[in-house]
C-alpha cells in the first residue's frame, strides 16, 4: 500500500476530483433512494419483498374462515330431505367406527329450517340468516373429504396438506412464493381466541425459512400482539441506532454461517417488529371505523363480538397489503357455555351447539362479505369457510353427531370463484362424498392457481427432496372458477 502511494502522489486537483466523485456518488445514492431504485435493490434481499405471481391471478389476497372443530354438512349447507323422512331408522352401510368414537347406526335429522335462496337456488338451514343473502355470490363444494377423523391431523391436512406435523402451511407456501404487499406488518396471520387444538403446528412454516411463519394472536385483548411496544426508556432515534448495531454484528455473524437458514429470518424479524410498532397498533385500532361499521360485524352484540372483530381486523389488513389472514372460529360449545377449542364439536346437542356457533358466526361472515364488495376489495379476495372435516348422518349420543372424514362442505367466495356454483355431492343422506370427490390438494392447488401460482412448481428442496404444498397430488377445480 505505501509502495502504490509512493509511486501515485496524491496532488491537490487529484484530491479534488476523487471527493467531488466520493460527494457526488453520495448524492445520487440519495436520489435513487428517495425515487425508490436502490430500495428496491435492497428488498431484493429481503425474503418477504413482493414477488410477481408467475402467471396472471385474479387473486392478491386470502382470508380464511376456519371453522374448529368441524360443522355439520347436513345441517348448514348440504340438505337431504330423505335424512328428514327417515330419521331413527337405521343407515344401511353405516360403520360405527367412522367416527372418533361409536355411532348408534340410526338416522338423525336435522332439527333445523332448511329454505332455498338467490338464483341459484342453494339450500342453507335457519342459523345462517345472513350468510343465505349471499349464496349468489357463493361457490360450494359439498364433496370434500379428509383423510384422518381426529381433530389436529385433520385440521393439518387442510393446513399443510399433510396429516403429520413439520409440513409448511398454505400461508406460509404463499408467503414464500409471492412475499408481501406490506413492508410494515406481517405477511401471515393467524387469529384466534382459544387456541384450536393442535395450536401452532396447525399453522407452522415447517421446513421453510421461519421468516415465512406466521404471525399467532388473539385480537380480544387491548394489546393483540404481545411485546411489540417500545420501552419507555428508549427514543425512536437510540432504538433505531441499537437495531443498527446489532444488525451489524448479526450480519458478521451469519456470514461466516451460510448454511443456517434460519439466521437470516431471525435479522428480518427484528426489522419487522421495529416496523410494526407504527403500523400494526393502526390496523388493529376498530376505535377509527365508524359505528355502523362496528354494527355491521356485529360487535355490538355479545354472542358475535369476537369474532366479528377479527372480520373486521381481517378486511383492515387485507387492505393494508397482508397476503393471508386466517381466522380459527371461537365461540361457546354450548349456548351460554365456555368457548372450546373445538367449539363446532357437537357430539351431544347438535341443535344448541349449531344454533350457537351460527349466531357467533353468521353476521360477521355475511358483513365482511358485503364490506369487501362496497370496497372493491371483493374480487381480488379469496374467502375460504369450512372445517377440518364433517359430521355423521347417523347419532352418537341422543341428538349429536360424531365426526365424519368421509363428507363435508367447504365454500369460497371473491377472487374469480364463481358465484352461485354448486360442485360434488355426498348420498342422499350426507354420509359420503360420492360425486367429484374433493380433497385438501384440489383445494390447494385451486388456490394457489387463483393467486397466480402452478402448484407443481412452487416447491423448496429439503433433505435431498422437491417438497411442494400439494404433494404428488392436486387438481384444480375449474368447474367453480369464473
Amino acid at each position: 500500500m505505501q509502495h502504490h502511494l509512493m509511486n501515485n502522489p496524491t496532488t491537490r486537483r487529484h484530491f479534488l476530483q476523487r471527493a467531488g466523485l466520493g460527494c457526488g456518488s453520495l448524492a445520487l445514492t440519495n436520489l435513487l433512494h428517495q425515487q425508490g431504485v436502490v430500495a428496491a435493490e435492497r428488498s431484493s434481499n429481503n425474503p418477504l419483498a413482493e414477488r410477481p405471481a408467475p402467471t396472471k391471478g385474479r387473486a392478491k389476497a386470502v382470508i380464511w374462515l376456519f371453522q374448529t372443530g368441524s360443522p355439520s354438512q347436513v345441517d348448514t349447507f348440504d340438505y337431504k330431505p330423505e335424512l328428514q323422512k327417515r330419521d331413527g331408522t337405521t343407515l344401511a352401510g353405516a360403520d360405527p367406527k367412522t367416527g372418533f368414537f361409536t355411532t348408534s347406526g340410526k338416522l338423525l335429522k336435522s332439527p333445523f329450517q332448511w329454505a332455498q335462496h338467490g338464483q341459484s337456488g342453494a339450500w342453507t338451514s335457519e342459523i345462517f340468516p345472513r350468510i343465505s343473502e349471499h349464496v349468489d355470490d357463493i361457490a360450494f363444494v359439498y364433496s370434500c373429504h379428509s383423510q384422518s377423523n381426529n381433530h389436529t391431523p385433520a385440521m393439518l391436512e387442510f393446513n399443510s396438506g399433510m396429516i403429520r406435523q413439520g409440513f409448511p402451511s398454505m400461508g406460509s407456501w404463499l408467503t414464500y412464493g409471492l412475499g408481501s404487499e406490506n413492508s410494515n406488518l406481517p405477511a401471515y396471520v393467524v387469529m384466534h381466541g382459544t387456541k384450536p387444538r393442535g395450536a401452532d403446528p396447525i399453522w407452522s412454516s415447517g421446513f421453510l425459512p421461519s421468516v415465512y411463519q406466521a404471525t399467532a394472536l388473539d385480537p380480544r385483548g387491548a394489546t393483540p400482539i404481545d411485546n411489540l411496544a417500545r420501552s419507555t426508556e428508549l427514543t425512536g432515534e437510540q432504538q433505531r441506532s441499537l437495531l443498527d448495531t446489532l444488525n451489524a454484528t448479526n450480519v458478521k455473524h451469519a456470514e461466516r454461517r451460510p448454511f443456517d437458514r434460519d439466521l437470516n429470518a431471525r435479522l428480518e424479524s427484528f426489522e419487522l417488529a421495529y416496523r410494526m410498532q407504527t403500523a400494526a397498533p393502526e390496523a388493529f385500532d376498530l376505535a377509527q371505523e365508524p359505528d355502523h361499521m362496528q354494527q355491521m360485524y356485529g360487535l355490538n352484540r355479545a354472542e358475535s363480538k369476537d369474532y366479528g372483530r377479527q372480520c373486521l381486523i381481517a378486511r383492515r389488513l387485507i387492505e393494508r397489503g397482508v397476503r393471508f389472514v386466517q381466522i380459527f372460529a371461537a365461540c361457546p360449545n354450548t349456548p351460554g357455555g365456555a368457548v372450546s377449542d373445538v367449539p363446532w364439536d357437537a357430539h351431544n346437542d347438535i341443535n344448541g351447539n349449531h344454533r350457537a356457533c351460527g349466531a357467533t358466526v353468521d353476521q360477521p361472515t355475511a358483513a365482511l362479505l358485503t364490506d369487501l364488495k362496497q370496497r372493491g376489495l371483493f374480487d381480488e379476495t379469496i374467502i375460504i369457510y369450512g372445517g377440518e372435516f364433517g359430521r355423521t348422518s347417523d347419532s352418537q349420543d341422543v341428538g349429536g353427531r360424531d365426526h365424519n372424514p368421509n363428507a363435508f362442505t367447504t365454500w369460497f367466495a371473491g377472487g374469480g370463484f364463481k358465484g352461485g356454483a354448486q360442485y360434488g355431492a355426498t348420498d342422499e343422506f350426507g354420509y359420503k362424498a360420492v360425486e367429484n370427490r374433493v380433497n385438501a390438494h384440489d383445494i390447494h392447488a385451486t388456490v394457489l392457481h387463483q393467486m397466480g401460482i402452478d402448484h407443481t412448481k412452487l416447491t423448496y428442496r429439503f433433505n435431498g427432496r422437491d417438497f411442494r404444498l400439494t404433494d404428488v397430488e392436486g387438481e384444480i377445480l375449474h368447474d367453480i372458477l369464473a
